[in-house]
């Protein structure tokens, strides 16, 4: 348990059974009345975002989530097999809890998996990946110029797109969050 006078960004709650990460907090005192805090709370399951406000001083139950650094294994059926690189314990984690960071997955990539009473709630990929064009058309002589795009298939079968002058085999920089093309790697 902790008070509203403990919230920092990044905390946990468990309320009414369910699991928020505090995204922004503000404590306010306003000249007539009690002071308050002002919260924007995520869902760590769905994703919702809430507005919440609380009394200041109030008692809020905080929830342990462990967050630790795992590698990548290998898929089995519709889990994902991530491994401690400490314990080396292996931990299943449906595909619905990965979600898109599914498409840019390689086998031996560093995660960062976070677990509540044994129960993983999200995976956090690298911010960006390096993965290998596996098909794209080639482009046309004249196709060099600026703001043109075609899609992409990535080795790990995820479709992006990108520029026209890109070519199959090359390796590229993507963006794990929303699978922009960032540029090419030599």
């Amino acid at each position: 348990m902790a008070t509203t006078n403990d919230l920092k960004n990044g905390i946990v709650l468990n309320l009414d059974g369910q699991l928020w990460t505090v995204t922004d907090f503000q404590h306010v005192k306003p000249g007539k009345g009690g002071a308050f805090v002002r919260t924007t709370l995520k869902n760590v399951l769905s994703g919702k975002v809430v507005d919440k406000t609380f009394n200041a001083g109030t008692k809020v139950e905080t929830a342990t989530v462990d967050k630790r650094s795992m590698t990548y294994l290998y898929k089995e059926g519709t889990d994902f097999v991530f491994m401690d690189g400490d314990t080396f314990d292996q931990i299943y984690v449906p595909s619905q809890t990965v979600g898109g960071g599914a498409d840019y997955l390689l086998d031996n990539t560093e995660v960062v998996v976070a677990v509540h009473d044994g129960t993983p709630l999200y995976v956090e990929l690298p911010v960006t990946m390096e993965l290998v064009v596996e098909h794209t058309d080639p482009g046309l002589q004249g196709d060099r110029s600026t703001g043109g795009t075609k899609p992409a298939t990535l080795e790990t079968g995820a479709q992006i797109q990108v520029p026209l002058f890109i070519s199959t085999g090359e390796k590229l920089k993507v963006d794990t969050r929303d699978g922009r093309y960032l540029g090419r790697v030599n």
